[in-house]
Order: structure tokens, then sequence, then C-alpha cells
């Protein structure tokens, strides 16, 4: 028997950074989940990166992005920039391995994107070097990384640290944070996509209807819009989602504003 259980020692270790994590970042994680989802519902991208454990969640938050993490959605824009092995070979070759993921974000990222980069030390060059590629780019650059203070969370907009005291451990919270961004980000988007387009504009459409029934008058001239001018019978005007044709008699104007109004005064006569 063993002195020391390592498993047990190594479970109370990632305990004790998980509940430091939750005090100190869950806010934080809900943030960016919202903050994500907000950019790539506006066609904006995440660029991800990291370097061994760490390259491999990066990898592991894009294909949630792109697949997707619980529940049915729409694809979005996530690229792992460590999984172009051409790219990086030809990089690394070229210009060395601090330029690895610098190169990449100034070829990929646009102004309004967001980088996320990976990191249990916050102190590899090419991540410091493309924190600061992407902030001069227009990205939004958020970093998770091992304790704190680090270069890799000095040079982003923000960072998430864990503080562990092994690599294990901090790599462990990661994919806790990881998985928690993609929860957020799902709850969000679905609040942005909660109805369908055309759905939501006849809802926007019969709210507008049901507040022009329910307001003061509007002054009547007497006369039609059409192209006959023949003035409307007291009392009638022309309703949302029909025109007057040119005999200033009405016509059904096909759209879906004459739906809406009808579905808000699902009592007025048949059309």
């Amino acid at each position: 028997m063993l002195p020391v259980d390592p498993a047990h020692e190594h479970c109370r270790a990632l305990e004790t950074a998980l509940a430091a994590f939750r005090e100190q970042h869950a806010a934080r994680v809900t943030s960016w989940g919202e903050q994500l989802a907000a950019a790539l519902a506006g066609d904006a991208r995440l660029l991800a990166a990291g370097n061994g454990g760490s390259a491999a969640q990066a990898q592991h938050l894009t294909a949630e992005l792109v697949g997707r993490y619980r529940s049915e959605r729409r694809p979005y824009s996530a690229i792992a920039l460590h999984a172009d092995t051409s790219a990086v070979t030809a990089i690394g070759n070229d210009y060395g391995f601090g330029s690895l993921y610098a190169r990449q974000v100034t070829a990929h990222g646009r102004p309004g994107d967001v980088l996320l980069l990976l990191s249990t030390s916050g102190r590899s060059e090419n991540l410091t070097c493309a924190a600061a590629a992407g902030r001069e780019a227009g990205l939004r650059v958020w970093a998770l990384t091992g304790p704190a203070p680090n270069p890799l969370a000095r040079r982003a907009d923000e960072a998430l640290c864990v503080e562990a005291d092994t690599t294990a451990t901090v790599q462990e919270a990661h994919l806790v944070a990881v998985h928690l961004l993609c929860e957020a980000f799902d709850v969000a988007q679905d609040a942005q996509h909660a109805l369908p387009r055309d759905v939501r504009e006849l809802v926007r459409d019969a709210e507008q209807a049901a507040g022009a029934d329910t307001g003061p008058a509007p002054a009547r001239t007497g006369r039609s819009p059409g192209s006959g001018g023949e003035p409307l019978p007291v009392g009638e005007s022309v309703s949302a989602g029909e025109s007057p044709g040119a005999s200033g008699r009405r016509s059904r104007a096909p759209g879906r504003a004459g739906e809406a109004v009808r579905a808000a005064d699902p009592g007025g006569p048949a059309r």
C-alpha cells in the first residue's frame, strides 16, 4: 500500500481548484458564452489555439461549435489553428515556432472575431505572439491559463487563470471551462433564436396592429390612397395587408402583415 494514495490526492487537488474556479470565474465564463454567441451569430468566427493537451482542448471547443454541444442547432464558424498540419509545419520551418499562430491569426482574423488561447503556464511564446497579433488585427482576445500573473494573461483582453499546482489539474479545470462556455453559448443562442425570423415578424406585426386598434383614431381625409382616388365609405379604411386596386376598391395583398392583423383580431369579419 502506497503511503499516499495518488488518486485521492489528484481528486482532492481538482476539487480544490474547481471550488476556487466556481467562486472566481463562473460569471466570466457565462459572459464569454454570451459574447461569443452574439459574435458568431453576426458572422464572426472563433479562432482557438494551444500546445499539446491545450491544443486538443482548443480543437475540442471548435468541434462543439461547428458540430453541436447538446441540443441540435446551426453550425458556427470556429477554427483550431494547430489542425492545419501543412500550414503549421511550413510556418514553423520558415518563420520559427514563435510565429506558428501569429501568422495564422493575421491571415484568418478579422475585426470582431474572437481569439481564444489556452496555456497551462501562460508563457508559451507562440501564444503570446498570437495574442499580440490578434489585438493588432482588432480581434477580441481571451486566454485560459494557469496561475496568474503570466505573460499571456497580460497580453489578452480578458483572462481566466486557474489556480492549481500541477499542469494536469489546470488542464482538467480548462476542460470544465470549455464545457461551461459551450453551455452558456447554447443558452444565449437559444434566447437569440427562440422563434424563426418570419414568426418574429408576424408577432411584431400583430403587436403593432393591436396597438393601432387601441390607440387614437387617425385623421381621415375620406380619400383612398389608390390610383383611382375614390373616397372610402364612412367608417372604412384600408387595413394592413390590403391595398386598393385601380378602381379604389380594396383588394387582397399577399404578405405576412395581413396575416398578422387577422391573428391579432380573430373575431373580425371573414374576408
